[in-house]
């Protein structure tokens, strides 16, 4: 297996894993009901339905 012929530098090191952090997942405000909900995904209410930018996709759980 090849070995490296010189040791990386601090510097060169620090910008190879400058993109490796982890960031916080981005998050939207739902528009009909104000929570907070991830961006472009269908979320379900408390009512049971799915909703996507503020527009019901599923019917409500009816409770039987």
């Amino acid at each position: 297996m090849p070995t490296p012929k010189k040791k990386t530098s601090r510097s060169k090191r620090g910008m190879r894993r400058s993109h490796d952090s982890i960031t916080t997942p981005g998050l939207a405000i739902d528009k009909k009901s104000g929570e907070l909900v991830r961006p472009h995904r269908a979320f379900k209410a408390a009512d049971g339905a799915y909703y996507y930018k503020g527009k019901q996709i599923t019917a409500a759980r009816s409770e039987a």
